[in-house]
Formats: structure tokens, C-alpha cells, sequence
């Protein structure tokens, strides 16, 4: 594809980040805020890249806060940005979610059948059911009825989420990010799954919402769902629906309550997997 094609050819700041395993989501936060996308983990920490010129001064807060906690540091050099499905493809196993629904690339060809089968190329995406909060969303959704109703998928990665509720039985399934990388990989995906989801590039604040939807999700981090919050109340069915929030720990739970509240979400429960947190709410 064209744009594909063009994002090879493209100059791009790559940095390699060092840091404590348990630091690597939180630092993937923070450098996302700065405009850093597509990021690959590593055994030491993660691999990410920038169109334009860094900012040095933001990038040295960042490390006088977590270079002692974290041990983090950070390398970069300007590069040719890769695809990384090679590198994917050396440690992709098929997730198993529920007894119910496998995640798995297509090149697992010999496993047995479930009742939802979801192809996924992760690509340069986020998203493949590997990491905690993917799998507690995914594990989410097969307890909630979506046959028929509308789904918004908010930073939809490699569309993997919106791919399900639309494999669920959902009547319509919006999702977006503000990654080229993302939206092309979803389009992908979906295609390979024979489902239709519609995707554009767009962050929520640009989104033009016509019609309320039933269900809403948003795997992304802290920081980001906080900000975002009022838009997800805003984006609901007036008859009101459903929110899945996920990319937190545990112990930010009381801070993405508390600003669910002061929208009118109204918690329902949470679910915990490595510390990480997936929280449902009706609104």
C-alpha cells in the first residue's frame, strides 16, 4: 500500500529507553504524550520513534523523574522506521481468552476451534492480547451483550477490540487513533476477519459524535482516560450504556473512579491481572 511504502521512506528519531520492567507501560505513557508513536518492546525496555525534532527539556524531566526509580535512560539516533513483523512473529503465541475466543496471527494454523477466532497482525500496533490490559478487556467484553448496539473503540491499536464486538454481533463499530500505522493495521485486521469497522485517524476531541453509543472502549493509560473522560459520558446513548477502561494499575484505580464520578459514570466493578486494571461503568 502506498502509505505504507512512504512510512519506510521516511527519516525518524528512533530511541532505545532502558528502564525496570515494571516501569516500561508508565514510560510508554509519558513518551506518548510527547508525540512518540509506535512502540516496540524490548527485554531491557522499548524502542520508539518521532517524526520531528525532540524537544530536549521535556525529555530531561522525564528523566529526573524516573531515572532514579526506574533506572531509566535513553539513547537515540535518527533511522529509517522498520515494520516489525518479523520480530512479532519469533514470539507470537496464540492467547486463549475464557475457553472462548483465541487471538492468534495467521500463520497459527494447527490449533483448536473456538467459538470467536480473532486474526491479528500486530504490525507496528498495540494490541494483540499478550499484554494484561488487552486480555482483561477482551475478557470483559465476552460477558457483555453488544448484539445489535454500537461500539466506540477509542486508540484502537491494532483493532483487536473493535474487531470482537464486531465478531460479537455489534451493529455498527467505530474506532480511531491518531497513529497512520494504527488505523492501516485496523483496516487490515478487520479486512483478514471479514468484519466492517469503520476507522479514520483522528484523536477523540476531533471525532464528531451524530449518535450516542451503547458501548465504549478505551485501553490507553491513566493520564489519557482522565483527560478524556468527559468525552467518553459525552459520547454515550442518552439511554445511557456501557465504558471499559483499561492501561492503568491497580493502585490508580481510586483517581479513574473518582473522575468517572464527576462526569455521572457510575462504577460498576474491576478486574486486576498483573496489577494492571480494567474497570467497567454505566453511564
Amino acid at each position: 500500500m502506498p502509505a505504507a511504502n512512504n512510512a519506510f521512506a521516511m527519516s525518524y528519531q528512533e530511541f532505545t529507553i532502558t528502564c525496570r520492567p515494571e516501569f516500561t507501560e508508565i514510560l510508554i505513557a509519558e513518551f506518548s504524550t510527547l508525540g512518540f508513536d509506535t512502540f516496540q518492546e524490548t527485554a531491557t525496555g522499548f524502542i520508539t520513534f518521532l517524526e520531528e525534532e525532540f524537544n530536549e527539556a521535556l525529555l530531561n524531566d522525564i528523566h529526573e523523574r524516573y531515572s532514579s526509580t526506574a533506572n531509566f535512560s535513553f539513547v537515540h539516533k535518527e533511522t529509517i522506521k522498520q515494520n516489525w513483523n518479523k520480530e512479532w512473529e519469533k514470539n507470537y503465541d496464540p492467547i486463549i481468552i475464557d475457553e472462548t475466543c483465541v487471538v492468534k496471527a495467521p500463520f497459527h494454523t494447527h490449533l483448536p476451534v473456538y467459538p470467536i477466532e480473532l486474526i491479528i497482525t500486530p504490525k507496528m500496533s498495540f494490541g494483540t492480547g499478550h499484554h494484561e490490559t488487552t486480555h482483561l478487556m477482551l475478557a470483559e467484553m465476552l460477558t457483555l451483550d453488544v448484539k445489535d448496539k454500537s461500539v466506540m473503540d477509542a486508540g484502537t491499536g491494532t483493532g483487536v477490540l473493535a474487531i470482537l464486538a464486531k465478531k460479537q454481533g455489534a451493529k455498527s463499530v467505530f474506532a480511531f487513533d491518531i497513529d497512520d500505522w494504527c488505523v492501516e493495521n485496523t483496516m487490515e485486521n478487520a479486512e483478514v476477519n471479514n468484519v466492517r469497522v469503520q476507522v479514520v485517524k483522528a484523536s477523540i476531541e476531533e471525532v464528531k459524535i451524530d449518535n450516542g453509543y451503547d458501548v465504549i472502549l478505551a485501553n490507553i493509560n491513566k493520564n489519557i482516560l482522565i483527560s478524556q473522560m468527559h468525552y467518553y459520558k459525552k459520547s454515550l446513548s442518552a439511554k445511557g450504556g456501557t465504558v471499559l477502561l483499561s492501561g492503568f494499575y491497580e493502585t490508580d484505580l481510586g483517581d479513574i473512579i473518582k473522575c468517572a464520578k464527576e462526569v455521572n459514570l457510575d462504577y460498576v466493578h474491576h478486574k486486576v491481572r498483573n496489577k494492571w486494571t480494567m474497570a467497567r461503568f454505566k453511564g
